[in-house]
């Protein structure tokens, strides 16, 4: 049977970029294995961002779209005698970082009639200027943990 080892550990830049996050996003897109078909719709999708956004160069895109989406607090589950509360906890950078992913990743495959790249691209774009469904995610989440935190001295 074969060694469990740390991804992070491992993990090497994309081909392209030569970007740890870009390789992590492509891992979390494949699906069955399928790498080259994850990398291809990747770099397809980033090919459309360069197209909609001249300005910003497109794994700059990328990686701000993946900053505005990390979550600073979420609230957990937390049973003090008998009942259960949602606490607000803050979010360490490793979690922010798979949850951001995560949430773009269902957001684009939540939606339907189109090209996976294409979807991708106008959801990093969204999440770049700060809206879409994977940001209005993000800020549902913080606005739970804001009107929860009247249970923050049970962290």
């Amino acid at each position: 049977m074969g060694r469990i080892t740390a991804s992070k550990k491992q993990l090497k830049g994309d081909p392209k970029y030569d970007s740890l996050l870009a390789s992590k996003f492509i891992n979390c897109l494949m699906w069955d294995g399928k790498k080259y078909a994850a990398r291809k719709i990747f770099y397809d999708a980033l090919d459309e961002i360069a197209t909609k956004v001249q300005d910003v160069d497109a794994i700059e895109v990328f990686t701000k779209a993946i900053e505005n989406v990390k979550p600073a607090t979420e609230v957990r589950s937390k049973r003090v005698g008998g009942a259960s509360y949602q606490v607000p906890t803050p979010v360490n950078t490793a979690r922010a970082q798979s949850l951001s992913i995560r949430w773009i990743l269902m957001a684009v495959r939540d939606k339907k009639g189109q090209p996976t790249a294409k979807k991708l691209a106008a959801e990093l774009v969204d999440a770049y200027n700060k809206q879409g469904v994977a940001f209005t995610k993000r800020e549902n989440v913080h606005r739970m943990a804001e009107a929860n935190r009247a249970y923050a001295h049970y962290a």
